[in-house]
């Protein structure tokens, strides 16, 4: 009976040592975590210290420079992209839009009479597909006999609207204003992915440029330090 008393009283002993020794740890931690903060600063004076717009002795001039080119740069870069990108759109939506007009200008819809259907046809080399025998009638009001592809469910008699051009031959449809406006939204994209690149270009020759520079200065500091030692070297 002793023996069983004894042990719970160790093991809730241990427990609370246990707790006792990670809670120092944690407010370590935090504490840490405070003075980090502290050092850093609030939010903005971080933002404005990464933006080269806070002094500090460590910075350089080449680096203010860098800093403040980059900022201009990427300026630039937020008014010219978008700019590009809604110009081009716009004249890739203009010029669309011409098209479109241009081919239902000169394509109409005519009811054509399938008078058989059965027949194959090839696009080009490489495809064959199934073809009907029609008549339809063309401008000038005779009626036109010729071949045209079937469409699904095609039948002997049957009357089916197709486009035909201005000499009253088969052609394809118009221009639909989808595949307008997907051009034009694919135009707009890359011209504002075009507009980066000059000036992401002029970032990188600019960093170039500035990096030799720091290098040389580097060596220029280390040159005047290896002077110094040498002559406050007793004689």
């Amino acid at each position: 009976m002793p023996l069983t008393g004894k042990v719970p009283g160790e093991v809730r002993t241990m427990r609370v040592s246990g707790e006792g020794g990670r809670r120092p740890a944690r407010l370590e931690r935090r504490r840490a975590r405070l003075a980090v903060r502290r050092v850093r600063g609030p939010l903005p004076l971080r933002a404005l210290r990464r933006l080269g717009l806070v002094r500090s002795p460590l910075r350089r001039r080449v680096d203010r420079f860098q800093r403040w080119c980059a900022a201009g740069l990427l300026a630039l870069a937020l008014a010219a992209a978008p700019a590009v990108g809604i110009w081009l759109g716009g004249w890739a939506y203009a010029a669309g839009v011409g098209a479109e007009r241009a081919e239902r200008a000169g394509r109409a819809l005519v009811p054509v009479t399938v008078t058989a259907t059965g027949g194959l046809g090839t696009t080009g080399d490489r495809y064959v597909h199934e073809t009907v025998q029609g008549t339809w009638t063309g401008p000038d009001g005779r009626p036109r006999v010729g071949t045209l592809p079937a469409w699904k469910g095609a039948e002997v008699g049957e009357r089916h609207r197709v486009w035909m051009d201005r000499d009253g031959m088969p052609t394809v449809r118009p221009r639909p204003h989808s595949r307008t406006v997907t051009d034009a939204v694919y135009a707009g994209i890359v011209g504002g992915i075009g507009a980066l690149v000059p000036v992401g270009l002029a970032y990188w020759g600019l960093r170039a440029r500035c990096d030799r520079l720091r290098d040389r200065d580097w060596e220029s500091a280390w040159a005047r330090m290896d002077t110094d030692a040498g002559n406050s070297r007793p004689s």
